[in-house]
């Protein structure tokens, strides 16, 4: 690799890592403030909410590392343009293709990057913050709740009370629990409940010495239960179709033919060649006009970018719904891209 071209992925290299790190924390604190908020209220453990939190960074991360890499190569070129240093190169004989070819030697490996964290680590990551997040929904975690205090719910409308728990054998002592439906209430006070089933899908609880009230909203048939041993089927966490698409991994969608599947297959395809093709487009984008500010340019870049995002989630959506072929499908934006590089560097005289 010559001087030239070290320098210029320096260039670009050196904000990456502070854009790129700004931008996770943001979204962490954002999104770990509202887990917080569950595990203050007793609806997810601490520990559970921070586990969640770094799958969903995880997530976002085929959406952050590219942003950060686009604004990376703006800051970097926006830069050279300013101090003028650009026309020194120019002058010595460097060409506007070096450039780009200098910027495309550090976008491919976080192209590939991008690539590998959408089609492996993204579904991987979407499948564990749910198993974590349907196991504090249905309340089967009992670390997470906190004795001597209402724990509530609100994804299942339930509030338990527990005295006292164990949480090495999964129990709770002189426990209350609390729960509604459209047409009934129902109170349970138990002196032990224990959990004999975790699975989310068929969740079920046994209670030992209690008594069990059953309260019509509307009419007088309500119902007292004494009971020894009492076993309660709670509500299953039922899994949305879109959820299920994003967790399943990219083989499964590979065999499937309908087409919010294929939809989303796409979509994970595509990150890494828009991530390429965006930082390429971030070069011609960054030239500053003389005698102008490092950030005259920020609006066309801002606009650029919102574009590109904006019409991939329609697309997605179109797609899903039938209303846009498979073909070219997502592919069409890169295309566009490509087009509309071409057209940049003919313009700037990058030809």
């Amino acid at each position: 690799m010559h001087l030239i071209e070290r320098y210029i992925i320096t260039e670009v290299a050196r904000p990456l890592v502070v854009v790129l790190a700004a931008l996770v924390a943001i979204f962490a604190s954002y999104t770990v403030g509202r887990y917080l908020n569950d595990a203050a209220s007793g609806a997810m453990g601490m520990l559970t909410a921070l586990h969640v939190t770094g799958y969903r960074v995880l997530i976002a991360l085929d959406v952050l590392a590219p942003v950060a890499f686009y604004l990376s190569v703006v800051l970097g070129i926006g830069r050279l343009h300013h101090d003028q240093e650009m026309n020194a190169l120019s002058a010595a004989g460097v060409s506007p293709m070096r450039i780009l070819a200098s910027v495309a030697l550090l976008a491919f490996p976080v192209a590939v990057a991008v690539a590998l964290l959408s089609v492996y680590v993204r579904p991987w990551a979407y499948a564990s913050a749910y198993a974590l997040e349907a196991q504090a929904k249905t309340d089967l975690d009992v670390s997470h709740l906190q004795a001597g205090r209402f724990n509530i719910n609100p994804d299942n409308d339930r509030m338990i009370l527990p005295e006292q728990i164990d949480t090495a054998g999964n129990r709770l002592g002189n426990v209350l629990i609390y729960t509604r439906s459209d047409h009934r209430t129902h109170l349970t006070i138990a002196q032990t409940a224990h959990l004999a089933d975790p699975d989310p899908a068929h969740p079920v609880l046994e209670l030992q010495n209690g008594v069990s009230y059953s309260l019509e909203k509307r009419g007088p048939a309500d119902r007292t239960l004494e009971f020894r041993d009492l076993t309660l089927i709670l509500t299953p966490i039922t899994v949305t179709a879109d959820y299920k698409r994003k967790a399943a991994s990219t083989a499964q969608l590979a065999q499937s033919q309908a087409l919010p599947e294929r939809a989303e297959l796409q979509w994970r395809l595509s990150r890494g060649p828009t991530t390429l093709l965006l930082a390429l487009l971030a070069v011609p984008l960054s030239r500053t006009p003389p005698r102008r500010g490092r950030f005259a340019n920020m609006l066309p870049v801002t606009g650029v970018f919102v574009a590109v995002y904006y019409a991939g989630g329609v697309t997605k959506n179109l797609i899903e719904s039938g209303q846009l072929p498979l073909m070219p499908g997502m592919w069409w934006i890169p295309l566009l891209m490509m087009v509309a590089l071409v057209v940049l560097l003919r313009h700037r005289g990058g030809h």
